[in-house]
């Protein structure tokens, strides 16, 4: 019997780093995952694609076959856990842009609201406002796939910079809320919030906000 040894043929002369064919969509999903936890805990700055191959059990060069740099990690992990946020565009897109805000405020704070869909949010904010590569990529995201096609709909010479003062409003309030927690707004209710947003946010889009109640 031949013996086969590593670069010979057989299981040893699998390049290092690459799985078989039949592992390959499990071993990516896998990554994405540990990616994703690792990014929403310690943030971009502290996260590495070494400790994100430990935490997904494969070897960092893994991480590179699949994904390439760490902050083409982070897109990555940033496009499947921003996924949820990007039915707003849907949202706003689906009725009346004269009560735009209010769909849109409601589907905002659902998001931050519910524990499951509000952790990555977190991770994202949180690397976004402490490091320019993954605001970067976070700019690139929310520019192309959401306020691009919400400024789309507005007939108005200055559409884009409504859909940006409308997202800010919903990200400021957020950080407030959420990730600084300033009282009260930490903890006001949310349907009280999503009163007094709302109006404000209607007002950028379309420059007719509802009235106060």
């Amino acid at each position: 019997m031949t013996d086969i040894t590593p670069g010979q043929g057989g299981v040893g002369s699998r390049r290092r780093g690459r799985p078989p064919r039949t592992e390959s969509g499990g071993t990516r999903d896998r990554i994405l995952n540990a990616a994703r936890e690792e990014f929403s805990e310690r943030g971009y700055e502290k996260t590495s694609v070494r400790g994100i191959a430990k935490a997904a059990g494969v070897d960092s060069a893994l991480v590179h076959h699949y994904f390439g740099t760490k902050e083409q990690v982070f897109e990555a992990a940033v496009e499947v856990a921003f996924a949820p946020a990007l039915k707003v565009r849907d949202v706003v897109l689906e009725g009346p842009l004269d009560d735009a805000g209010e769909r849109m405020t409601r589907t905002i704070f659902g998001l931050w609201e519910n524990p499951v869909t509000r952790k990555p949010l977190l991770a994202i904010v949180r690397s976004a406002v402490n490091n320019e590569a993954a605001a970067a990529v976070f700019r690139r995201l929310v520019s192309a796939q959401l306020l691009r096609r919400i400024a789309d709909e507005i007939d108005a010479p200055d559409a884009q910079l409504r859909a940006e003062l409308a997202a800010a409003q919903l990200v400021g309030v957020a950080m407030m809320r959420y990730v600084i927690k300033i009282e009260p707004i930490a903890s006001a209710d949310v349907e009280q919030i999503i009163t007094r947003v709302a109006p404000v946010v209607q007002g950028h889009l379309t420059g007719r906000g509802a009235p106060d109640s």
